[in-house]
């Protein structure tokens, strides 16, 4: 049971599946829904001191390199139309529903991706893509967990 605790960390740490994918992983696993919620949040709240970390880091070393130019602006212009018009007017709570919202291509990298890109203070965007991220979660638990024992009654 431990290695479907630490895949629930790892998945919902992770840019494909987030909490949206690692906390249902974890309930469908035998993961008390508590433990998969703490460790599903754990990972994706990582997310936004993680990914600001290596934007800072790296992006003014690689901006240099050609294809990293390239990609940044591809995933730059993704993330300006998906929520720009929302976080221009709305900041902080535009990039925390833009984050709770379990659709795909939302979560907590793309709302930091955003954050850094319309250059929304550092700690109102963590509290905003944390919040969100909270709220994601708590859905997922609820959502994964009834759904899990509507399944065992049929």
């Amino acid at each position: 049971m431990y290695e479907y605790i630490i895949y629930t960390f790892l998945i919902s740490l992770s840019p494909l599946g987030e909490a949206r994918l690692g906390i249902p992983f974890g309930i469908a696993h035998d993961v008390r829904p508590v433990i998969a919620f703490i460790a599903g949040f754990l990972g994706n709240f990582l997310v936004y001191p993680l990914l600001t970390f290596f934007i800072d880091a790296f992006n003014k070393k690689l901006w240099k390199n050609r294809t990293y130019k390239k990609q940044s602006l591809k995933i730059m212009r993704r993330a300006k139309k998906g929520v720009g018009k929302e976080i221009d007017k709305y900041g902080f709570w535009g990039i925390m529903v833009f984050v709770m919202v379990p659709l795909p291509f939302t979560g907590a990298y793309m709302g930091t991706i955003a954050a850094h890109l319309f250059a929304v203070n550092r700690k109102k965007a963590f509290l905003a893509v944390s919040i969100g991220t909270f709220i994601s979660c708590v859905l997922m638990a609820f959502g994964a967990h009834f759904g899990k024992m509507g399944i065992e009654l049929i």
